[in-house]
C-alpha cells in the first residue's frame, strides 16, 4: 500500500493530525525504556509493554524493517484533564479508530506493526508471562515500550502534543 493510498482512506476517520514519516529517521532512546520500568505499573505484566516487546535491539529491528510509517493522534475532550480516571476513559474512543484503521485502511492482508497510547486493555488480566497473548490480533504494543518519544515524532513533523487543558491526546503509530 502506498502513502497516497493511505492518505484518502484514513480521512474517513476523525483523526486529528497525521505524518508520515521514513522509520529509518526514529531516534530510539534507551532511556524511555528506563522509564517504563522505574515508573509504568505495567513493566513486567503485559504482553503490550517491556519486557514483552523484546530487547532495544529487536524493538528497533522491527520498526525500521518496514519501509513507511505514520503518526496520528485522535483528541478528546473532559471535564478536567486531571482527572485520571475520565482522561483514561476516553482512550477506548482512539482505539476503535486504530482498530478500523488496521481493518479498513490496511485489511487483515497487509503487513502492519501498529503501536499506541498505554499498555494493552484488551483482558482484564494480562495472561503475561503464564501464557501467550490471548488476543495478539488487538494487542497494540505501547509506543513507549519500543523506545519511541512521541514528543520527539511530533515535534519533527509539526504536529500539536498539548491541545488545551481540558483536550486528551492519544497518539498511534502504523509502521508498513
Amino acid at each position: 500500500m502506498t502513502k497516497e493510498e493511505v492518505e484518502q482512506k484514513i480521512t474517513e476517520y476523525p483523526i486529528f493530525e497525521y505524518a508520515f514519516f521514513d522509520p529509518a529517521e526514529i531516534n530510539f532512546y534507551p532511556a524511555v525504556r528506563e522509564i517504563c520500568k522505574s515508573e509504568c505499573p505495567q513493566y513486567g505484566k503485559s504482553w503490550s509493554c517491556p519486557p514483552a516487546v523484546g530487547t532495544l535491539e529487536e524493538c528497533k529491528a522491527r520498526c525500521t524493517d518496514y519501509g513507511n510509517a505514520f503518526v496520528f493522534s485522535t483528541i478528546s475532550e473532559v471535564s478536567d484533564i486531571l482527572n485520571m480516571a475520565e482522561t483514561l476513559a476516553t482512550r477506548g474512543e482512539h482505539l476503535e479508530v486504530v482498530d478500523q484503521i488496521k481493518e479498513h485502511v490496511f485489511g487483515n492482508n497487509e503487513d502492519v506493526l501498529i503501536l499506541t497510547a498505554e499498555s494493552c486493555a484488551v483482558c482484564d488480566d494480562c495472561a503475561y508471562p503464564e501464557t501467550v497473548c490471548r488476543h495478539a490480533d488487538r494487542m497494540y504494543p505501547c509506543v513507549e515500550s519500543h523506545t519511541i518519544s512521541v514528543t520527539d515524532i511530533c515535534e519533527r513533523n509539526n504536529m500539536s502534543f498539548l491541545n488545551g487543558y481540558n483536550m486528551v491526546t492519544w497518539f498511534g503509530m502504523v509502521f508498513f
